[in-house]
């Protein structure tokens, strides 16, 4: 089967508890809501893209454990391909515990992820997959160059959410670099994007460093990006953030469902943003990704 969209890099189980703030150091904390689910960037991204009805597939490392047997089991419910999602036995699946903070819908993750050999990916049923789109949250740095080598006619994104090798040796490979703020301050050593100024040395710099089109989201402050014809921006749509987990998961799954659709990319970006939107409005991690038909409807009533 050729897939419009091939996601590679991490997968993890969730484990989100809402509290009414940040608990201090050495103190108890109760909560009565919690939400138990699957994700990780990649993961999410291509249950995301396959919920939406596009032909997607993960590659990535999981335990032969009951998480990562539910990690499996999530994707495949959606529809995803899972031929490249390696369960690997006597390695334990990522966990993350989640604080989402009810006053303002920041959220705080532990996660545990044990150091593995890297994932290798079986050639024969890379080949056979023929993706249009490669999806990349830097986990798996070998893979993922792999699929590159294997595909260079493939549109390449990478969802750069912090300075890690592999987000570091890919951000130079990719045609899009669809960077975190926290990963356009690393890179670049500035201290702050708050003003106009400063965005505009960021993009600089990262198009300097990496000679890449080039996005940085900013939250709740929208987005920037340089495609080589210079500083443009788009705001944020309004929203009441009540939970921003997978947000960014779904900003970028989004985009790469805009990408696979040949959309320009300003309406990529828009369409992106109104996704990632929706979903702070709503608690979780995928349980808060907007259906397809309610980012169109959304969209249609916004200038």
């Amino acid at each position: 089967m050729n897939l419009d969209v091939l996601c590679i890099g991490h997968a993890a189980c969730d484990l989100s508890l809402f509290v009414d703030s940040y608990p201090l150091e050495n103190s108890k904390c109760e909560t009565h809501e919690s939400l138990e689910g699957c994700g990780g960037p990649a993961a999410n991204a291509a249950w995301l893209l396959s919920i939406w009805g596009l032909r997607a597939g993960f590659a990535g490392l999981v335990g032969d454990d009951v998480y990562g047997r539910r990690a499996r089991d999530e994707l495949t419910a959606a529809g995803a391909d899972v031929s490249l999602l390696e369960l690997r036995s006597g390695h334990v699946t990522p966990l993350s515990v989640i604080l989402v903070n009810r006053q303002n819908g920041s959220r705080t993750i532990i996660n545990r992820k044990e150091r593995a050999a890297a994932l290798r990916l079986d050639a024969e049923i890379l080949r056979a997959l023929s993706p249009r789109v490669l999806l990349f949250d830097g986990h798996e740095l070998e893979a993922s160059l792999t699929a590159m080598r294997e595909f260079p006619g493939a549109v390449s994104i990478l969802d750069a959410g912090s300075w890690r090798e592999g987000t570091a040796a890919l951000a130079g490979k990719v045609q899009f670099l669809a960077a975190s703020e926290r990963f356009a301050l690393q890179a670049t050593g500035l201290q702050s994007l708050k003003d106009a100024e400063e965005r505009k040395e960021c993009l600089s710099r990262l198009r300097g460093q990496f000679g890449t089109r080039t996005i940085v989201t900013l939250g709740e402050r929208g987005l920037i990006y340089d495609a080589g014809d210079g500083f443009d921006k788009h705001p944020a749509f309004p929203a009441t953030a009540v939970d921003t987990t997978a947000a960014g998961d779904i900003f970028h799954g989004a985009f790469a469902f805009g990408l696979a659709r040949s959309m320009p990319l300003r309406e990529a970006l828009r369409f992106a943003s109104m996704a990632a939107s929706l979903s702070v409005r709503r608690h979780g991690g995928r349980s808060s990704a907007p259906a397809l038909a309610e980012v169109e409807a959304a969209l249609s009533h916004v200038p």
